[in-house]
């Protein structure tokens, strides 16, 4: 019986760690042909040769995802070595404040836009053409529960993360009839070295637990699951969508 992902091409941006990583691993062990990119390329290695010694496929790709000659250049390499592509995983993000937006300047917001939403709008361009001439794909962006409610410290970071759904609804509508599916997953608070920040804090993490029903934050592999089900023919009809994995703390009543 072939793997659920057998000799599929996933380009999953940050991937060197975390949740990004807990994606291309579990594509490669679904049969995927799996791209590793991040900001160093000494980062990325490893990533994919542990994989390749444990028997899956993977390349590396130096990506700074807020440049775009760079964006190009890992369609290129991707399209280079394994001939086409057929899943993206937009999750490479950041968040350079923490605080209220009346303090976040024009540059540090520029820099939130750039890297988390205008570098998957540009990624986007470059790929789904391609995925369209395979047939059709998955596009997946990593978002965050961020974006659906307000934030006294991250609204920079929710503002970008709130677009972003916008623009898997409208690629999804655009590319649908090419058999293209685009998809949000927003995390709650998940233990990365991204948002180390915040799960390190005593306080804030008993805050988060104790108002989540399932009593825990995430971990990367929680996320995993989910992007290798939108990857899969397993959820051929669903598009547009955000699927939220916070264990519940959205849903909860804060009293």
């Amino acid at each position: 019986m072939p793997l659920l992902l057998q000799d599929k091409v996933a380009i999953v941006t940050g991937s060197s760690r975390g949740i990004g990583r807990a994606i291309a691993e579990r594509y490669a062990k679904a049969g995927a042909h799996v791209v590793i990119s991040s900001r160093k390329i000494a980062a990325c290695e490893p990533v994919a040769q542990a994989i390749r010694t444990s028997g899956g496929s993977a390349l590396a790709v130096e990506c700074h995802v807020g440049k775009s000659d760079q964006l190009e250049r890992l369609v290129i390499e991707t399209k280079r070595a394994f001939g086409g592509i057929d899943i993206l995983v937009c999750n490479a993000a950041t968040n350079p404040v923490f605080g209220p937006l009346q303090d976040v300047s024009d540059e540090a917001f520029e820099k939130v836009l750039q890297v988390n939403l205008r570098s998957t709008f540009q990624l986007c361009k470059l790929t789904l053409p391609a995925i369209a001439q395979r047939g059709g794909g998955s596009v997946i962006f990593i978002s965050s529960i961020a974006g659906l409610h307000g934030s006294l410290a991250l609204g920079a970071y929710g503002v970008s993360k709130a677009a972003e759904f916008s623009l898997a609804r409208s690629l999804a509508v655009e590319w649908g009839r090419q058999r293209i599916r685009v998809n949000c997953i927003a995390p709650g608070l998940v233990r990365t070295d991204f948002a180390k920040a915040l799960w390190e804090n005593p306080e804030l993490l008993e805050r988060v637990e104790t108002r989540t029903p399932l009593g825990r934050i995430g971990e990367p592999d929680d996320i995993a699951g989910i992007a290798q089900f939108l990857a899969s023919p397993d959820s051929a009809f669903i598009t547009g969508q955000v699927l939220v994995a916070d264990g519940g703390a959205t849903i909860s009543d804060p009293l």
